[in-house]
């Protein structure tokens, strides 16, 4: 049986184009990640037209970030549990489903239990697309379908401010969760013609690991609204964020001892053995989020005398691209300034802090290529050849 299921996970491709498919999966997964950021812009018209403070209102964004950080770590169980192609179909159905709900929210409570469920099911969107590409191309082509993922995770957060700064603007805040609803009916049809499951990957009872579900839960929820909310409310002069950083703590500390010793771990803690791995991705994370977030965050702030929903976001997409189009170091400032000078017809104090702050974001793109490349190709001393991480 053992040999069938090697010689299975050789040969075996779907009948479809395999690049319709990871152009379907993808699309399915860069919904997903743009609904990460693309409340974030329109929060204070959330906040004005359901009667409640900005403060209250990112809920609707903390409760999105907790499921979906919850449902990550759990999505390979409940894959194997539906199998592969219904699970990522009922993630796909239900996100866009839960997607129109939150349009139509009424109130803050009802809009927080929509992006809570929301999250939910766009958990097991991204983890089940790498999943689909890997098993759909050779080996020799993986490479560039994963380069396809990567372009819409790095695409997802900078266009997600971008699109719901230009919905808000000129329609209204619930069209930044309608936009995703015909981006949802085209991936579920694509999933459901051109996806299919593997041989080896069938529908099978699982055991249930419920402890390690509470304590993930417990961990990683705590730890996100202690992050989350720890600014707003004063950090640990708060009792709320107190509770919640003592509760991740614990929960992440119970987790790791009870995974080490159940029989049916929910996740395989052996994948943390490999140093170089943990190293890159700890880092490559790192340095993307700061590099993205803080320069959105620095330009905001020299914008601040021109504020819409929707320039801001313009400017950090005007400035994106041409970082990946032009030269780098001082021309790709001076690049920006021009850029910005003909948007803007003038030369002022905030048009010259938005170009050399790229300078300070190309820094920071360059740690985050050559940093974790240094670990990938250093070797591991946990590796029996020591053969450095990049060729396995």
């Amino acid at each position: 049986m053992s040999e069938t299921t090697n010689v299975d996970k050789g040969t075996w491709r779907p009948a479809a184009n395999p690049w319709l498919i990871a152009v379907t999966v993808t699309l399915a997964a860069f919904m997903e990640i743009l609904d990460g950021t693309i409340i974030n812009v329109a929060l204070p018209h959330i906040s004005g037209a359901l009667g409640s403070s900005y403060d209250d209102a990112t809920w609707a964004l903390t409760s999105y970030l907790v499921a979906n950080g919850i449902v990550l770590t759990i999505s390979a169980w409940f894959g194997k549990l539906f199998g592969r192609k219904r699970y990522f179909m009922i993630c796909i159905i239900m996100f866009t489903v839960c997607s129109f709900l939150c349009g139509l929210s009424t109130s803050l409570p009802m809009l927080i239990v929509f992006r809570l469920m929301q999250g939910f099911f766009g958990g097991g969107l991204q983890p089940n697309q790498q999943s689909i590409i890997l098993d759909t191309f050779p080996p020799d082509k993986r490479g560039a379908a994963f380069g396809l993922t990567a372009i819409a995770t790095i695409i997802g957060p900078i266009m997600g401010p971008l699109l719901g700064g230009y919905l808000v603007d000129n329609f209204s805040w619930r069209w930044i969760f309608y936009v995703n609803v015909p981006f949802g009916i085209l991936a579920t049809i694509g999933v459901a013609l051109l996806v299919e499951d593997p041989p080896w990957e069938r529908p099978a009872r699982q055991p249930v690991d419920i402890i390690g579900i509470a304590l993930i839960s417990l961990g990683l929820g705590g730890l996100e609204i202690m992050c989350d909310r720890g600014e707003d409310d004063d950090w640990f002069a708060s009792p709320f964020v107190t509770t919640m950083a003592v509760c991740g703590v614990a929960g992440t500390i119970g987790a790791v001892l009870w995974l080490r010793k159940a029989r049916h771990p929910l996740v395989n803690l052996d994948i943390f053995k490999d140093r170089a791995r943990n190293y890159v991705g700890s880092l490559s994370i790192s340095l993307a989020t700061a590099t993205i977030i803080q320069t959105q965050q620095r330009q905001q702030a020299a914008l601040v005398d021109r504020m819409s929903p929707f320039r801001p976001e313009y400017q950090h997409y005007l400035a994106t691209a041409k970082q990946a189009a032009l030269d780098v170091g001082m021309p790709s400032a001076l690049a920006t300034r021009y850029a910005l000078y003909r948007f803007y017809r003038t030369f002022t104090t905030q048009v010259s802090i938005l170009a050399y702050n790229e300078v300070f974001m190309l820094i920071g793109l360059l740690a985050f290529c050559i940093v974790p490349l240094c670990f990938l190709l250093s070797p591991d001393r946990n590796r029996p050849d020591s053969r450095p991480s990049a060729t396995h």
